[in-house]
């Protein structure tokens, strides 16, 4: 089956809502379209005047949700203003004559679409087109059999066809907006712009990197009732992802606890309950997408074959607490927290899953068949235990622990006994004769040998000894190429820099790396990382796509979602590596331990969200901290001991 070529392509997002078409304008083929929940609603959408398409001449992205798109035919200049919203989009169309003579022309739209899921445009399933026509009330419709509806409408109305004939003055210009809704689907509100944070940095590709990620979080973010997440990517996967939702969330804390807090609300309404065989459902057990059911594809529409999911879940609320999330909405959703956690103790032995042969091969976040593999090659299979899930475990038992301890509710010790047991356990188990862990263990307690960059989440979740984060640190090195982390060594058998999951590059794999090399005081390899990760969105005008070729070029993959929401939320967590933040609103403290001297010279950061606040530092080439305003009523300390300059307020303290 061919790949689709999106590296190329023009996307305009308002979750659930997404644009995709060539540099000029034009949905004609493949996987352009205007999609609507997991729906194609445009298939075709073909503008011509006076009989012919415009050259193109240019095309300019004008946010997250927009883009211009410029051509000239015959003296004319031809204009298409495209916008996605979250229930469809408009494109207005505008003919402008620049000569010195009247011209009378005609334009005319010839749209389609084909009603296909977003899954089986990208198998190459589609089927025949359905023409726009004519209905009541002025308005153009195009109905499915099992119910979907796209409604067209033009202002100024057509007369007949979608035919205007304009009569242009010299200098003179005339425009129609054309509006398409998805009808048969419940109103979505569109959630206000969420963020402020801005940077000024010595280096410029940070404030374009953060600038760019952060609107395309806001045009990921959805609304589910009153809990906001972020869809996981465009435009194969609008629509909440359990692991995708949650490590976004955490990645982009530094825009504010809100996406955190619905996330975390969003999944624990659909964690299960009972078991179900074709779902995977299982009582604590957290999800792994949802798709509307008109749209589900290879995979029911609510399917829980994640094995990361559950303990994300329960880090997720422990930082978002820490982050200053409410106190009485965190005490809430502590039930589900006991729920995931039983989960999670539930296995026999390490946290593990085995395919079922219905759902995915694979459920850690390298779930492609081959995203597991031994040193020689050997793809991995029956019961698997990945490393990192072993991390995320550790970590979520104290996480959870410590939120049991906050809110007075028993069982506090027994997890981190459990934790303790389960980090002895690994260490016996996973570790390589060459200082490796290995990327997993099977359930005859083979190690899965394969050099891989899954030992990069176990940084700072505190399962690895000092030693052996050194260790892991050092063969991260080797695993770095010019513009990230690659996903499995090269030395490997089975590398390859172009594939999904077996040589390819992630940006959000690598800003994790980072976080967890900066929290163990690997500061060198964590600059490293950063420099890596500029230098790639420098290659991908500042909005990384989902991953890219694990190469000396950054090579594009020709399918990778962009913008992907975990790759978007990269900008804000370099923040976090950078200022080295360690945010405790529950103890009243935010203590800073920047990375000296900064790979990114001298930098300030404003907008940084915390506690209901907002925060305003800056940082010089050697590491000095100002804050020149933060949240009312908490205590700025700086790591260490170093010298600080305090704005207000003024309660900077040496936390060394």
């Amino acid at each position: 089956m061919a790949q689709h070529q999106l590296h190329g392509r023009v996307t305009c997002v308002a979750s659930p809502a997404t644009w995709l078409s060539g540099p000029d304008g034009r949905l004609g083929g493949g996987a352009d379209g205007l999609y609507v929940e997991d729906r194609r609603a445009v298939a075709r959408l073909e503008v011509t005047v006076g009989g012919a398409v415009a050259a193109p001449l240019e095309m300019r992205r004008t946010g997250a949700a927009s883009a211009v798109f410029a051509g000239v035919q015959d003296g004319l200049t031809v204009t298409r203003s495209r916008l996605a919203e979250p229930l469809g989009g408009t494109e207005t169309v505008t003919v402008s004559n620049d000569g010195g003579e009247a011209r009378s022309v005609v334009l005319a739209v010839d749209a389609a679409t084909d009603f296909a899921t977003t899954g089986a445009v990208r198998d190459g399933l589609t089927g025949s087109t359905v023409d726009f026509s004519a209905g009541d009330g002025g308005a153009w419709w195009a109905r499915s059999a099992d119910g979907m509806a796209v409604r067209l409408d033009a202002t100024p109305a057509p007369e007949g066809l979608l035919r205007w004939a304009v009569t242009l003055e010299a200098g003179e210009a005339w425009s129609v907006e054309l509006r398409f809704s998805r009808t048969d689907v419940p109103p979505i509100q569109r959630a206000k712009r969420f963020s402020t944070l801005r940077v000024a940095a010595a280096d410029p590709r940070l404030d374009a990197l953060v600038r760019t990620g952060v609107q395309d979080l806001d045009a990921l973010r959805r609304t589910d009732g009153a809990d906001v997440y972020y869809s996981a990517g465009s435009p194969w996967y609008l629509t909440l992802f359990g692991r995708d939702a949650l490590w976004a969330a955490r990645l982009g804390l530094p825009l504010g606890v809100e996406v955190a807090a619905g996330t975390v609300r969003a999944l624990a309404a659909r964690q299960g309950t009972a078991y179900h065989g074709d779902t995977e459902e299982e009582p604590g057990r957290i999800l792994h997408e949802v798709r509307p059911a008109d749209a589900a594809h290879r995979l029911p529409p609510v399917y829980y074959g994640t094995v990361d999911a559950t303990a994300l879940f329960v880090s997720t609320l422990a930082e978002a607490h820490r982050w200053g999330m409410r106190p009485d909405a965190v005490e809430a959703l502590l039930p589900n927290v006991e729920a995931a956690l039983a989960w999670l103790a539930g296995h026999e032995g390490f946290v593990a899953y085995r395919s079922t042969g219905k759902g995915l091969t694979n459920q850690g976040w390298k779930d492609s068949g081959d995203g597991v593999q031994f040193a020689d090659g050997r793809v991995a299979t029956g019961t698997l235990a990945l490393c990192e899930v072993q991390g995320y475990a550790y970590q979520a038992a104290l996480h959870g622990a410590d939120l049991l301890d906050a809110f007075g509710r028993p069982g506090g010790q027994r997890w981190r006994d459990w934790a303790a047991d389960l980090a002895g356990r690994f260490r016996d188990a996973f570790w390589c004769p060459g200082g490796y862990p290995a990327v997993a263990v099977t359930g005859d307690g083979e190690r899965v040998d394969g050099v891989a960059s899954n030992m990069g989440h176990l940084l700072g979740t505190g399962l690895l000894s000092a030693a052996e984060s050194a260790a892991v640190a050092g063969w991260l090195a080797r695993l770095r190429s010019p513009f990230g982390v690659r996903t499995l060594a090269a030395s490997s058998g089975g590398y390859d820099p172009g594939s999904y999951h077996a040589g390819s590059v992630w940006p959000h794999d690598t800003a994790i790396a980072l976080l967890g090399l900066a929290r163990d005081g690997h500061r060198q390899e964590a600059a490293a990382l950063i420099g890596a990760l500029l230098s790639a969105a420098q290659r991908f005008d500042y909005r990384l796509p989902e991953l890219y070729g694990g190469d000396d070029d950054a090579t594009p993959y020709p399918p990778a979602c962009r913008p992907q929401a975990w790759a978007a939320a990269v900008g804000p967590a370099i923040l976090t590596a950078l200022l080295g933040l360690d945010v405790d609103v529950p103890a009243g403290r935010i203590t800073f331990d920047p990375l000296r001297p900064s790979p990114v010279g001298a930098f300030r950061v404003r907008g940084l969200k915390v506690a209901g606040g907002e925060l305003d530092v800056t940082v010089d080439a050697d590491g000095a901290v100002t804050v020149h305003n933060g949240p009312v009523g908490v205590a700025f300390l700086l790591a260490g001991g170093g010298p600080a300059r305090i704005g207000r307020p003024t309660s900077a303290v040496s936390a060394g």
